[in-house]
């Protein structure tokens, strides 16, 4: 007699090899309890029912020639065909009964599991396919999951529902686009303990940017209760980024922050009575609350609990990456076992959407619309998949309005789930109201390569339906819905046909949101990172308001200020540094561990002025563009405890963050005596020159660079180049004072010309004397990037680098190895670096 099929497997007995009998899913759990519960890496326990019971079900029912008359040549754009095949599908599956040995193997296995675990012992009862958490394919919420499972009849009846799922709509659609045989494909059940995530915290985390594909981040999602709320779509999670590079040479901490709305937690109640159906059993057992104000104000992840999350996700991709011979980046889901308590890792998959990108290989949407012609976005959220998409607006309201929609619509709804994905393939872009990163709107518009808007409250009463739009993912995280049918291209570039000129190529960037795209490009590094668009857009309010907040005589506007750090910061002081600190450490570990030079902010007294707060500390000036700003603010009494906040963070972001490839550069020096008072300044905090005692990289001590942008510093060039580290030429202010025009008027904007005589004359004498000191020189203002024809004569001067706009990079590579390709060699050896 033949012995028994295995129909249980313990987690611990399940490897990768596996997935043939338990599924993609589970055999990655089990390979993780096999692999890594050794070093750390905490996984539920749990079995498998494996997908030979699923076999032997249909097998016993005699189920296979009715499915196959139902499924094959089944035409999936046929939406109501498809509907009603799937519905007699999962009707034959549901029908079919389980085989005594099924049941009887599966029904012992809960009860050595109870034994094991105790009485009060609820179970996640989660589909695993043998064709799912593939590399090249992860069927994201195709299949049917149960959770809060309590009891043995409910416990069987979930695993009779899973294996109904593997008929679900979606499934069958995306099997036929995948190229998968529905017939080769079974289902496993995977049986996990459940974590108590209810009364703590559940999320996900991606080793790498899963919007760029940036290799060097692990992004981890968090909200408060049980995971689905955060796949539904239902709430915005908490964002936490920790830096790859530097954490493996041993720096600790959380990159950034960014606090999601966190609506809703879901959270288990008592079990339902015994008998009941698995969706009434998880219908008794799951529900959701609203987060009280406070909890939806704070993180809900300390910092030592994000480095638990980042270690673990990072001990799974490198384990995955040893395995199969190659980079492997990977999604994974975790669960906080209790407030406090530690983090279980509940399911993990290889990542399969940034991470198959043909390998050097760029493409970019860009918008060929100037941000001043642009008009007002209707609606903003977060931007997923760095495309842009146009269309007419189609409003769904609920599942019922699925057939009204048209190919090439803009999808706008609260939020999506598994069913809509039919509909959703078919869409030019997708617009929810609700949502984070890893939200199903967002897994499937990401894996499908549509631009989508996730988190746009309002979208649907903002958007009318009819109305022609353009949504656009390719400006960052912040993701917009524009009026109208605005024009784009598509940029698609080959890295390895570009020159790499000796002159060094680099960007300026602003927007900490732009750097990990950005830094995609083959360039040398940020000439240019100001601080300005942290400060107007994440700090928001004025540095001295959030020190001095009762010199405000606004209540109201006191108030605005008191509350950006109240109850999460232990002053405005705190706030300040923390933000600005991982706004610039964002960029730096995008470039890491290309230089980063980041400018000290250089606002006017008007643009200072207009921050939250800022009234009561900007004096007004008849000419804000030659008054208070730059090098002769840091030393003002009225600026001066500010400016000792910038240098706290640019401090903390080269030390305790690990980022030491950021150098600092001072902009509008006017005298010597400025340069030395500022420079001794910023070594009082923190920032000091030479930093004898830097215990970083060999090479990396901090340096100083000066904005060459007063005619003074070209006149004292030998001088200002014995106390600063290097030069920045900033064409537009060199422009408007050695040519005594306002770059601001457009009454006199034919006289501004960075090509003048003059002007040629400016950059010569500046090259040259900082050549005469073996100080590098480059040039990080508008010019290279408005105007080609000046590239060649400042690659021809000798200049040592250029920083221009994103967009400019690629052509002017081009451009600067054309024109080295014509100089003699000796020209562009020698320069200081």
């Amino acid at each position: 007699m033949m012995p028994a099929p295995p129909y249980i497997k313990p987690f611990t007995s399940i490897s990768l090899d596996d997935v043939a009998e338990v599924g993609g899913k589970t055999a990655a759990v089990g390979e993780l309890h096999q692999a890594l519960a050794a070093v750390g890496v905490r996984v539920p326990p749990g079995f498998a029912l494996t997908a030979q019971a699923f076999r032997d079900t249909l097998r016993a029912a005699e189920a296979a020639t009715r499915l196959h008359a139902l499924l094959d040549g089944l035409d999936k754009a046929d939406s109501k065909a498809l509907s009603r095949a799937g519905a007699q599908a999962r009707a034959i599956v549901l029908a079919a009964p389980m085989p005594e040995a099924v049941q009887t193997a599966l029904r012992a296995a809960w009860r050595t599991m109870v034994r094991q675990e105790g009485p009060e012992l609820r179970v996640a009862v989660r589909s695993s396919a043998t064709a799912e958490d593939l590399p090249h394919a992860s069927f994201a919420g195709q299949h049917d999951s149960f959770l809060g499972i309590g009891d043995e009849d409910a416990l069987l009846d979930a695993v009779r529902r899973c294996q109904a799922s593997l008929f679900n709509d979606r499934a069958i659609a995306y099997r036929i686009d995948q190229g998968f045989d529905h017939f080769q494909v079974a289902l496993s059940v995977a049986v996990m303990k459940m974590v108590r995530s209810d009364l703590a915290t559940s999320g996900v985390a991606f080793t790498l940017d899963p919007e760029s594909g940036h290799p060097d981040a692990v992004v981890i999602e968090a909200i408060w209760g049980l995971g689905e709320n955060l796949v539904q779509g239902t709430v915005d999670p908490d964002t936490y980024v920790v830096h790859k590079p530097t954490w493996r040479l041993g720096t600790r901490c959380v990159l950034s922050r960014r606090l999601g709305a966190k609506q809703m937690r879901m959270v288990m109640r008592e079990p339902a009575e015994a008998g009941v159906t698995a969706a009434e059993a998880t219908a008794g057992t799951l529900a959701n609350e609203p987060v009280a104000e406070a909890d939806r104000r704070r993180a809900c992840l300390d910092d030592a609990t994000v480095l638990a999350i980042a270690e673990a996700a990072q001990r799974i991709e490198d384990h995955h990456s040893r395995r199969t011979g190659r980079w492997c980046p990977m999604d994974v889901e975790w669960a906080q076992d209790g407030p406090g308590g530690p983090v279980f890792i509940v399911q993990a998959r290889p990542e399969t959407v940034a991470s198959q990108r043909a390998p050097g290989v760029l493409s970019r949407f860009l918008l060929e619309v100037t941000p001043a012609s642009r008009p007002s976005p209707r609606v903003r959220g977060t931007a997923v998949g760095e495309r842009i998409g146009a269309g007419t607006v189609r409003r769904l309201a609920g599942a019922g309005d699925l057939s009204a929609f048209r190919p090439g619509e803009v999808l706008v709804a609260a939020t999506t789930t598994p069913d809509w994905e039919p509909v959703m393939k078919t869409a030019a872009a997708i617009v929810t109201e609700r949502g984070g990163r890893t939200c199903h709107a967002a897994i499937v518009a990401r894996e499908l390569g549509i631009p989508a808007v996730v988190g746009a409250g309002g979208a649907l009463s903002l958007l009318d339906d009819g109305a022609v739009v353009t949504v656009s993912c390719a400006e960052g995280e912040v993701g917009a819905v524009y009026p109208g049918r605005l024009p784009w291209r598509e940029e698609t570039v080959t890295l390895e046909d570009l020159p790499r000129p000796h002159t060094r190529i680099m960007v300026n960037l602003g927007n900490p949101a732009l750097a990990w795209r950005t830094a995609l490009l083959p360039c040398d590094g940020v000439g240019l990172a100001r601080i300005e668009f942290i400060i107007s857009e994440h700090v928001r309010a004025h540095p001295m308001a959030l020190l001095e907040p009762e010199r405000i005589s606004d209540e109201a506007e006191r108030t605005r200020v008191r509350a950006l750090w109240e109850g999460r910061h232990a002053d405005g002081g705190a706030f300040f540094v923390e933000r600005l600190a991982e706004g610039v450490a964002t960029i730096a570990a995008a470039f890491w561990p290309r230089p980063v030079i980041v400018r000290l902010s250089d606002f006017k007294s008007s643009e200072y002025a207009a921050l939250v707060g800022g009234r009561a500390f900007e004096p007004p000036e008849a000419n804000p563009m030659l008054g208070l700003r730059g090098a002769a603010r840091y030393l003002h009494p009225s600026y001066a405890p500010a400016f000792a906040l910038e240098c706290q963070a640019l401090a903390r972001v080269r030390g305790p963050m690990g980022l030491d490839n950021v150098q600092a550069m001072v902009p509008f020096c006017r005298r010597l005596g400025e340069a030395r008072a500022v420079l001794a300044a910023m070594a009082n905090h923190g920032l000091a020159r030479e930093d004898p005692g830097w215990q970083g990289r060999p090479g990396t001590s901090l340096r100083i660079v000066a904005m060459c942008e007063i005619p003074n510093n070209v006149i004292l060039m030998d001088d200002f180049a014995a106390l600063f580290d290097g030069f920045s030429i900033g064409s537009n202010d060199l422009t408007q004072l050695t040519l005594g025009v306002d770059r601001d008027s457009a009454l006199v904007a034919e006289a501004f010309d960075e090509r003048d005589p003059g002007m040629l004359r400016m950059y010569r004498l500046a090259i040259e004397g900082a050549h005469r000191h073996g100080r590098p020189i480059g040039i990080c203002g508008q010019a290279p990037s408005d105007h080609p024809d000046l590239v060649q004569t400042l690659v021809e001067m000798g200049i040592d680098s250029l920083s221009l706009s994103p967009d400019r990079l690629i052509p002017t590579l081009r451009e600067v190895g054309d024109i080295e390709s014509v100089m003699a060699p000796s020209a562009t050896s020698g320069r200081p670096s």
